[in-house]
């Protein structure tokens, strides 16, 4: 009797945990799986490719996109996909692009100098890019953005997140033979058509979700270039299409303006480039939102995954407080199962 007497008030303390145990999963502490699962909206990213003269068709795009309500929070840029993806990360909206590009007078950009490493030096488009971001480093950009060129020394692959935006885009953009090299640190840098022609990699790796790529890279059609340019163009191209083909598969969606026949140096036609640019984005719009669907209902189910292993540990952990005198106690109301997960 003693004994039983004793053990009681312990079992009852017993059964009121358990009780609390199945009543309140609500208050659990569950992890931010569920929350970035299913709270946090697709995180959209842009791979601007180059193209020279061509790039004024990513104008085009970014205006569709924005026009569907399609806002990409995170930009990567090469050449000239580097100059489009800084101002538009600055802040600018893609009538601001336009209005940029309409504006734009060539000599701004371009500073002629005779030298073994090239004719254009690249300072004034430095110069140029660094005044229209408001002399922001990258770093301090209203949207993550990264620029990729070449590493002359070694041909490695080379990301800029951080600094000089103007420096960082001069360094993807700088065509061998008509741009200089440019010097950064111990290393020297060149276009990043070489060896990323579209930066769908890394748009990824700052956390893009789905990637849209964006390729107005040249493709040789069987004809010689009209010019030394064209030439040269055509042969970055060249260099960098096996590496641009793996990396492009890698993208959820590929977008490829018109623009081939529009030369590297003729800026007479950016507004077709963007008009072309706008075409492009427009046709794979149901593509876009076909793999939006598509990846939001793999999160909802990766959510319900999560949520059912949480209720399985939570009930596993209340079959588990049960103690060894709980259950030999044969009382009544001990038996009663935890909540099912």
């Amino acid at each position: 009797m003693r004994l039983k007497a004793f053990l009681r008030p312990l079992v009852y303390l017993g059964v009121a945990g358990l009780a609390a145990c199945g009543s309140a999963p609500k208050a659990v502490d569950m992890p931010s799986a569920a929350a970035t699962t299913g709270a946090d909206p697709l995180r959209i990213g842009l791979a601007l490719g180059g193209g020279a003269a061509k790039g004024f068709a990513h104008i085009g795009v970014i205006k569709m996109l924005e026009a569907n309500g399609l806002t990409p929070a995170v930009v990567a840029g090469t050449s000239a996909g580097s100059v489009v993806g800084a101002l538009y990360a600055s802040g600018m909206d893609a009538f601001a692009l336009q209005e940029k590009a309409v504006g734009l007078d060539e000599t701004s950009i371009r500073d002629l100098q005779f030298s073994s490493g090239g004719l254009v030096k690249g300072q004034k488009l430095e110069d140029y890019v660094n005044e229209q971001v408001q002399r922001r480093p990258l770093e301090k950009l209203s949207k993550p953005f990264v620029a990729v060129a070449t590493r002359l020394e070694d041909g490695e692959r080379t990301v800029f997140a951080r600094g000089n935006t103007g420096q960082a885009v001069r360094a993807s953009s700088s065509v061998p033979g008509v741009f200089q090299p440019v010097s950064i640190g111990k290393h020297h840098f060149v276009d990043g058509g070489i060896v990323s022609p579209v930066p769908v990699d890394a748009a990824r790796q700052l956390g893009a979700d789905l990637v849209i790529a964006v390729d107005i890279s040249n493709k040789p059609r069987g004809q010689s270039p009209a010019d030394m340019l064209g030439t040269l163009g055509q042969s970055i191209a060249i260099m960098g299409q096996k590496l641009g083909q793996a990396e492009l598969a890698r993208a959820d969606i590929i977008i490829r303006p018109k623009v081939l026949d529009i030369g590297p140096a003729d800026f007479t036609q950016r507004a077709s480039a963007i008009v072309e640019g706008e075409k492009a984005a427009l046709a794979v719009m149901p593509q876009i939102r076909a793999r939006i669907a598509q990846l939001l209902a793999e999160r909802a189910q990766a959510l319900q995954l999560a949520q059912h292993k949480a209720a399985q540990d939570r009930q596993q952990a209340c079959l588990e407080s049960r103690s060894r005198l709980q259950k030999l106690s044969g009382m009544v109301g001990l038996n009663e199962p935890c909540a099912n997960p």
